[in-house]
């Protein structure tokens, strides 16, 4: 039987762990298991038709010991209380493990922005910002953008909480358009610190980036992203997929030609007839796989079958805890999903900082500041992964959890 991963368990289990080779108690772990917040809201809406319907909102607040809680607003038809859970509890782990004074946070509606008006949008962002403004705010806790949310819906709840402070106050939320106190490099910065950790990872196995044969599964924001800059790096992208089927080519794949005729929603196998499945795709012959879509993709099931000498993660927890075993054993390098994808809080760090000072850094500062913050995140993982024998996953958890658990330890909260 295929492993089925519940996300808050796993995340649970490796933090226990975590917490337990560090040498923290019991009651540690009782108190970071679980967000110490959770508020969940009803938005009516005026929806364009003239009736009102009524929107379902959460917010997840995992801990706030170091500082403000930190952590995106997801417009989804899938949102529940559950995945707000673990994506808190994970927004914790990548504050920790790029050293930023933030606890995790992570809000959501359950809705789908694909089928609503732009309007309907507009009034449904502003009534959650209302529906969640006692708890939040530069100081408390402050959103960003998440899965279907962008700058635009980001000024929309920066616009609502200024109206309800009567000050402005574009520290509230990250994630804005530039001339309203957004951050140069903020659209880019989570796949720039996918690059910067595949840079890192292959310096330790002595790879070539220029040379290197890559395979991304997933073509949407992320993917397509990501294949554009390790294509123009001089890379060899072997192999991309969609939802539907892969594409491959020993030799390379056009990706100018893939972006040019892929949708917006990322799709572009349909266009061709010589496809082959997902599951032919994690084994092809590669340096580098970087899965870039949905998670448990890996499991026990295929994680033997994996050419790779490297795995990236940048989609959120794409391999389960038995694969990342199995990784591990077989020695593949595996860069966990935290430290890979950290990029984007960490550059939202910078803008929040940004608009407390009211000075503005260029977009060379910007990167040259997340990848001063990321090398350094990635070479305390990988030491701590060596000298401890232990997988990435649990190094990157261990190094993402000791500033909380300090900081608890230090307010007597546990």
């Amino acid at each position: 039987m295929a492993e089925i991963n519940n996300l808050v368990l796993s995340t649970q289990n490796i933090m226990k762990d975590a917490l337990e080779k560090l040498g923290f108690e019991e009651s540690m772990y009782e108190l970071m298991k679980e967000p110490l917040r959770i508020l969940k809201v009803r938005i009516p809406v005026k929806m364009d038709d003239g009736s009102t319907k009524v929107f379902t909102g959460y917010r997840a607040q995992h801990n706030d010991a170091v500082g403000p809680t930190k952590g995106g607003v997801r417009f989804h038809p899938d949102v529940d209380e559950e995945e707000v859970t673990a994506l808190s509890m994970w927004m914790t782990l990548k504050c920790g493990i790029v050293d930023l004074p933030y606890g995790g946070g992570k809000g959501g509606i359950m809705c789908d922005p694909r089928e609503m008006s732009m309007g309907e949008v507009e009034r449904l962002s502003r009534g959650y910002v209302r529906a969640i403004s006692q708890f939040v705010g530069p100081t408390k806790d402050i959103p960003a953008p998440d899965v279907f949310t962008n700058s635009q819906i980001m000024a929309w709840m920066m616009d609502e909480y200024s109206a309800i402070d009567e000050f402005n106050s574009p520290g509230f939320i990250t994630g804005k358009p530039l001339v309203l106190g957004g951050s140069q490099g903020r659209d880019r910065a989570t796949a720039l610190g996918v690059v910067i950790c595949i840079e890192e990872a292959c310096k330790k196995r002595n790879i070539n980036i220029e040379d290197a044969r890559i395979v991304i599964q997933g073509f949407g924001n992320a993917g397509s992203f990501l294949a554009k800059i390790l294509s123009d790096m001089g890379a060899k992208i072997v192999g991309i997929s969609d939802a539907n089927a892969a594409l491959q080519d020993p030799n390379g794949l056009d990706i100018d030609y893939l972006l040019d005729r892929r949708d917006s929603f990322g799709m572009v196998t349909n266009l061709f007839e010589d496809t082959i499945t997902n599951k032919e795709l994690f084994e092809l012959d590669c340096d580098i796989l970087i899965p870039a879509a949905i998670s448990n993709q890996i499991t026990e099931d295929n994680a033997e079958q994996i050419k790779a000498n490297i795995v990236v993660e940048a989609a959120n927890g794409p391999t389960t805890p038995r694969a990342t075993k199995i990784l591990h054993d077989r020695g593949v390098l595996l860069v966990p999903d935290v430290l890979a994808s950290a990029g984007g809080v960490t550059v939202s760090y910078f803008e929040w900082v940004q608009n407390n000072q009211g000075y503005y850094w260029t977009e060379e500062e910007v990167n040259t500041k997340l990848r001063e913050k990321l090398t350094k995140s990635f070479s305390d993982i990988y030491d701590l992964h060596e000298n401890r024998h232990i997988d990435m996953r649990l190094a990157a958890y261990m190094s993402g959890i000791k500033r909380t658990a300090e900081a608890v330890r230090y307010r007597g909260w546990a």
